[in-house]
């Protein structure tokens, strides 16, 4: 009954959710995703989210979030991501207080930011550490994971009624009250949840998810699998064992671990699907979910098993309509592979959680360029010390002088020949290439020059650009730490540089584009006399290079 009552739920909501999507699209009012484009738009504009993340406990506190907001404003966000947590919403059930909702929007106004709320409702890093107390001591209305022994877990059962209700109707009360209270739209975006996931095995084994393992695999799946033509693990084991139409779990996809995880991956994202669909049948602001990246070499249940994990897109895919992206959580160093995993057409990448580092000041250009990135959000922000200092202060601050260059530079790649691209270098990866039509750019570290300041250093630090064709002729690089020189794609000329000129944008009020200041020509021995061009590292500057042929 239960697997049909969400069903039956989320169809209810549906055509009143699709209503509510079209007119927040034609009037704006609400915002919404492009993904043709890969943008966030917020009051009909695209809107480029330079944020930062909480850290966990920052918002649980209104004298504390006035506290750290100069900083959040020393560090130039725009954005800012902030924990919502259902016991302090909901400290007795049915009574809610919005005090620290309220906080954190009076103080994203005062600085002219947005918001980004992350729902810490069932589930938060697996578990349900932000559960009202009254669900915490009621385990036996509000039934609790089973691991493989029949211990129960600090985590709440996706296969319970009472647990998705009871999340169903806080989340419905916020979205209810941000409709009614934010009419400047400062609240742009909700994850749903945090890293969801099971541990301490790869399911839950309690006796209603045990019995719904033994059940027939929904045909909504089924579905999906026989129309999608993305391949990963699900696509792999069904079609491995005959691609069946019908069956238990075991039997569509082979008595595996791996099975166990695509049966809790499946239960665990119809469960946060339907806490979605509530909320944005009330008010039908934008959704994502955020993944806990897994190790090699790991078995589900060592690492968060059932996450939105690239392995399991087809199940999360299928079983989430109203979540509208997928996005990872970077602890690990493998930035462009996870990223690669993550963005495509329909799944546009928003980075809302990152180890804070100094290297995030070269990420968020290759992200924004390369990704054509949404946003970009190093976690526990507020603990930045000197932030007037840190790089990423200083990158955010250059990037949102030319955010609406960004943005037109995306709109027009749109079924066209691209326009933005952008690259990330270290040691071990000292250049690349990108291809713009007929041009062909190399890249290099700034450090592979030898009269470099720190060509001779062991480490060398990552350094990052983007590059927007401007015309024909002309280009954009913003950026730092990255040396660029120029070939005709076809070979069939050689391409000189005819000026390079360093400026700065100024945003004009009534286009809202910005208006390009040049600084100095760089024709002299900035660009080796004219043999490249260079942005220097610990800078974050635009060079504008006009080429031309001979």
């Amino acid at each position: 009954m239960f697997l049909k009552e969400i069903r039956c739920a989320a169809a209810a909501l549906v055509c009143l959710f699709l209503s509510s999507q079209v007119i927040a699209q034609q009037t704006t009012s609400v915002p919404y995703i492009d993904k043709s484009s890969k943008q966030l738009f917020v009051n009909g504009q695209p809107y480029l989210m330079l944020g930062g993340e909480l850290a966990n406990s920052s918002g649980a506190s209104s004298a504390y979030l006035t506290k750290i907001w100069p900083t959040l404003k020393a560090l130039q966000l725009n954005t800012v991501l902030v924990p919502v947590y259902w016991e302090l919403m909901e400290p007795q059930e049915g009574k809610f207080n919005f005090d620290l909702v309220d906080a954190a929007i009076k103080n994203a106004r005062a600085s002219n930011m947005k918001l980004v709320f992350l729902w810490f409702g069932s589930w938060k890093n697996s578990m349900s550490c932000y559960t009202p107390a009254w669900v915490k001591n009621d385990p036996t209305r509000f039934p609790l994971v089973e691991n493989r022994d029949g211990k129960k877990q600090a985590i709440l059962s996706p296969f319970s009624s009472n647990n998705l209700q009871a999340d169903i109707r806080a989340y419905s009360a916020l979205l209810s009250y941000l409709k009614k209270v934010d009419n400047e739209k400062t609240v742009v975006m909700v994850q749903v949840e945090n890293e969801v996931g099971m541990l301490p095995d790869a399911r839950d084994f309690s006796p209603a998810a045990n019995a719904a393992y033994d059940a027939a695999v929904p045909i909504e799946l089924i579905t999906y699998l026989q129309t999608t033509k993305k391949s990963d693990a699900v696509t792999n084991a069904w079609h491995k064992q005959g691609s069946l139409t019908s069956g238990s779990w075991r039997q569509v996809f082979g008595d595996l671990i791996a099975t166990e995880e695509f049966f809790i991956a499946w239960h665990l994202a119809r469960y946060t699907n339907a806490v979605a669909a509530a909320g944005k049948a009330i008010y039908p602001l934008p959704t994502y979910v955020n993944a806990a990246l897994n190790k090699a070499g790991l078995l589900p249940g060592q690492y968060p098993s059932g996450g939105p994990l690239p392995h399991l897109f087809s199940i999360w895919k299928a079983a989430t309509p109203h979540i509208d992206i997928l996005s990872p959580d970077f602890y690990n160093p493998l930035f462009t592979q996870w990223n690669d995993l993550f963005y495509s057409d329909e799944n546009p990448l928003f980075i809302p959680e990152i180890k804070m580092e100094d290297s995030n000041a070269a990420k968020v250009y290759f992200a924004i360029g390369h990704y054509k990135a949404m946003g970009f959000s190093p976690f526990s922000i507020d603990s930045a010390h000197k932030p007037e200092e840190i790089p990423l202060g200083k990158a955010y601050r250059h990037l949102a002088s030319i955010a609406p260059l960004i943005a037109q530079a995306k709109m027009n790649s749109v079924g066209k020949e691209n326009l933005i691209d952008g690259v990330l270098l270290d040691k071990e990866r000292q250049s690349a290439k990108v291809v713009f039509g007929d041009i062909e750019i190399t890249l290099k570290h700034e450090f592979t020059l030898s009269w470099s300041s720190g060509a001779k250093q062991e480490i060398w630090p990552e350094v990052g650009a983007l590059i927007i064709r401007l015309s024909e002729k002309e280009f954009l690089f913003a950026g730092s730490g990255v040396v660029a020189t120029f070939k005709d794609a076809a070979q069939k000329n050689t391409l000189g540089i005819e000026s390079v000129w360093e400026g700065d944008y100024t945003r004009d009020k009534s286009s809202n584009m910005p208006t390009w200041n040049p600084g100095r020509l760089l024709n002299g021995d900035e660009s080796h006399q004219g043999r490249h061009l260079n942005l220097p590292y610990g800078e974050y500057q635009n060079q504008r290079i006009v080429l031309y042929k001979y």
